[in-house]
């Protein structure tokens, strides 16, 4: 079969020939019908990632859609190494093998499931937004920022408020469920203010943070109190990703003047959390209540895709 294969972190993978995978006990094969080459599939390729590969050469893609031999139509993960999903052919444990509505294309079934599933789970299982509370996303304009949005209303929120660098993708969001936008690539002290402003006199309980580094700063700085005063709700944000640098500077004071609790995603979640996240993000899918911008790259091109950046999601086609 052909498949993405790397031979050494750092480098892109190649088309190119590979051996096809054979299923163990509680495992299936699936016949691949689209991948999405996503961020973290490219910081595994290139070595910085944690879970990065052990063994090469291996296949790339974490995730994707296709089909079993009973002709079901899946969403599957999981791939036992050193298979993976942009591949004609690939190999995963049955119990990852989700059953994907007809109404959803094999792009948008291969795109949407791993951000959405991932903002889902951050604002249900993990901030444990509550409906009615104030949420505000740190890097909004990203993939899975955007579907956060729309997730946080569809859970209730009160009010979202999106925050990022492109003005034209901000715009855009205050349609699908931004009650306001903060632009990010500000001095920081006006972006602190804009924090401020925005947190209003009911606040922020939840913040999702897909980029740390100085807006973060700029937030805690927005928040961090300089008198004593009553504690009223709880800041909850929970930090997800680290495209603007990773690490910050925390001050004491801001920890001791606020109800800040700062949490992380905490690695891969129950098979009870991901059934019914998948379940519903796909739900909202199939309704277009959950949309994600896609573009089809042939598994012949894999290498030169490989490098190229935008706002749609790029899925692999073999």
């Amino acid at each position: 079969m052909h498949a993405a294969v790397l031979h050494a972190l750092g480098q892109a993978p190649r088309y190119e020939e590979f051996a096809d995978p054979v299923a163990g006990d509680g495992e299936a094969l699936v016949d691949v019908l689209a991948a999405s080459l996503k961020p973290i599939d490219k910081q595994l390729a290139s070595g910085t990632h944690y879970a990065k590969p052990r063994q090469l050469p291996c296949i790339c893609g974490t995730d994707g859609v296709g089909r079993l031999s009973d002709g079901s139509r899946v969403f599957f993960g999981g791939c036992r190494p050193p298979y993976g999903a942009m591949a004609q052919r690939t190999v995963v444990p049955r119990a990852y093998c989700f059953p994907v509505d007809d109404v959803v294309d094999d792009a948008t079934a291969a795109a949407l499931p791993n951000p959405g599933i991932s903002a889902w789970l951050t604002l249900s299982a993990r901030a444990k937004l509550v409906a009615g509370e104030n949420v505000l996303i740190l890097g909004a304009t990203g993939v899975t920022g955007r579907l956060a949005v729309s997730i946080a209303k569809l859970l209730g929120a009160a009010r979202v408020v999106a925050a990022g660098r492109n003005p034209q993708v901000l715009s855009s969001l205050l349609r699908v469920g931004a009650d306001a936008t903060i632009q990010l690539d500000v001095p920081a002290a006006e972006l602190t203010e804009a924090f401020a402003r925005e947190a209003g006199a009911s606040g922020f309980q939840v913040v999702i943070d897909y980029l740390w580094g100085a807006p973060t700063e700029a937030f805690v700085a927005a928040i961090t109190r300089k008198e004593f005063a009553a504690v009223t709700s709880e800041i909850r944000l929970v930090q997800v990703g680290e495209s603007a640098g990773p690490t910050i500077s925390l001050p004491a004071a801001a920890l001791r003047s606020t109800p800040l609790t700062i949490m992380g995603t905490a690695g891969i979640p129950s098979r009870e959390l991901l059934v019914d996240a998948m379940h519903q993000v796909m739900a909202h899918a199939a309704t277009g209540d959950l949309r994600i911008e896609t573009e089809r790259v042939p598994l012949t091109e894999v290498e030169s895709a490989w490098q190229r950046e935008g706002g749609r999601r790029l899925v692999v086609v073999p």
